[in-house]
Order: C-alpha cells, then sequence, then structure tokens
C-alpha cells in the first residue's frame, strides 16, 4: 500500500529530484527513495546517517564484503536497488 502524501506529497526540490530520477532511469522512483525525500528531517537524514555507519564504520568486515552482503540480500529479496 502506497500512502498519496509519500507519493505526490514532496517539496519542490525533491520533486525536481525525483523528476530527475525518472528522466534518467525512465522508470518511477522506487518507494524506499520516495520515503526517504518526503520527510528528509524526520526520517530520511536519520536513515541516511544510520546506512552510512553501517555500511562504512568500523566493522571486522571490509566494505566490499557488506556491499556484497547487501546486494546479496537484495537479490534475494527480489529489490531493484
Amino acid at each position: 500500500m502506497r500512502l498519496a502524501v509519500v507519493e505526490r506529497g514532496h517539496r519542490i526540490p525533491q520533486k525536481l529530484q525525483l523528476a530527475m530520477i525518472r528522466v534518467f532511469t525512465r522508470r518511477r522512483a522506487v518507494d524506499i527513495i520516495r520515503t526517504v525525500m518526503y520527510r528528509p528531517e524526520f526520517f530520511g537524514r536519520p536513515m541516511n546517517e544510520w546506512t552510512q555507519r553501517v555500511m562504512r564504520g568500523s566493522s571486522d568486515w571490509a566494505v566490499w564484503e557488506r556491499e556484497l552482503f547487501a546486494a546479496f540480500t537484495s537479490r534475494l529479496n527480489q529489490c531493484v536497488f
């Protein structure tokens, strides 16, 4: 289920970014991108900061290993990114 406000309620800068995504990829931006961009101060920035810490922070695993795990999991979940 998609929330109408997340589908169409973005501010002008985010609408422009979503339009550019559509032009360059020839497809609609995936739901997580639309959600992160809807209210960046509420969800987008904290989510991006957390993701950067997980994927680039100190760890016993190398960055390429974490990227591989993420790609493999996305593939299993039939995720487009």
